[in-house]
């Protein structure tokens, strides 16, 4: 039996367009994402990385059913979110948790910066008195790096640096067992996104919380993930331990994506290989036919472009969804 917090099962999420003008009606589905499958184990960070446009977000906000699925399983301890109701997901949802991209955006500018953390222990822990509460505000306040005396000023007062630590400090109030990471630091600047990085994994530790941790920068997702996920139009190319896959890709794209990491040493890095992409990302809207990344590829034949791959055991902790992934 799998010892996993949870698992996502062939999920989709396709989004209806209309294509045939407003007097037709015709629609047409945009797959965002489009049969992805994974698990995610207690305490485990789970890497999602992808270009702009691939489904990672979407991902992140249907497990959560913030995004209704159009088909597929996503298990929650058992439990399968998709078949929920309002009120049984809001439950669910005690230990399932958000940390979004922009620091400022996601903050109620009308609230401080205390009421924004307390928020789900007001929903959730109800029984709370008001100095209990306003103790496990200060407390969390000073466990991700903001000073207690700050509880009362607005988002508009902090850093974004400061405004992110908020969300993470909301995120965390009831001390959930799944936190989704989309793009925390992409807004951040870059000593920044180190200090944010290293406070997720310190928070990780001392809560044993699972992270699913979405990102489009490969060099954070290895400092933070233990396994890593590469998705490109909705479909998953390959599903690794971190070590395999940055030492040994598989895919083609991830071979692309990894060749355009920047190395820290200036010869290395002048010297290296780099895999350039041709063309732009298709449309959803019409992925090409068998895999979605033969119009891009350099060793895509008549194989790929009738039969779509699966995902199959490339190696110790290595799935990978390429016909011609051995040669």
């Amino acid at each position: 039996m799998s010892d996993a917090f949870l698992q996502v099962r062939d999920l989709k999420v396709h989004f209806p367009i209309r294509t045939g003008g407003i007097l037709i009606g015709e629609y047409t589905p945009l797959k965002a994402v489009d049969g992805v499958s994974f698990d995610l184990n207690p305490g485990e960070t789970l890497g999602v990385v992808g270009e702009s446009g691939c489904g990672k977000s979407t991902l992140g906000r249907a497990v959560l059913q913030l995004i209704g699925a159009t088909d597929g399983v996503v298990s929650w301890l058992g439990t399968d979110l998709t078949s929920l109701n309002k009120k049984e997901l809001i439950a669910a949802r005690e230990n399932l948790q958000i940390v979004f991209q922009d620091p400022l955006a996601s903050l109620d500018p009308r609230m401080t910066a205390g009421d924004i953390i307390a928020e789900p222990l007001r929903n959730y822990r109800p029984t709370l008195s008001k100095a209990e509460r306003r103790k496990m505000v200060e407390d969390m306040m000073e466990r991700v790096g903001l000073l207690p005396r700050m509880i009362n000023r607005y988002p508009h007062e902090f850093s974004g640096g400061q405004c992110q630590r908020i969300g993470i400090a909301r995120a965390m109030i009831l001390r959930p067992k799944l936190v989704i990471c989309d793009e925390p630091v992409s807004a951040l600047d870059v000593s920044i996104q180190a200090q944010v990085v290293n406070l997720l994994m310190d928070l990780q530790r001392d809560f044993g919380l699972a992270l699913l941790f979405i990102s489009h920068d490969l060099a954070i997702v290895r400092h933070i993930s233990h396994r890593v996920l590469v998705l490109y139009l909705g479909k998953v190319m390959e599903l690794a331990d971190k070590a395999a896959l940055y030492a040994t890709p598989r895919h083609p794209y991830t071979q692309a994506l990894l060749s355009a990491v920047p190395i820290p040493d200036p010869t290395k890095e002048r010297n290296k290989d780099r895999i350039l992409l041709t063309g732009d990302l298709p449309s959803p809207l019409n992925p090409p036919t068998g895999c979605v990344f033969r119009t891009r590829c350099g060793k895509a034949t008549e194989l790929c472009a009738s039969q779509t791959p699966e995902l199959e055991r490339a190696g110790d902790g290595q799935d990978v969804a390429c016909h011609h992934w051995k040669d």
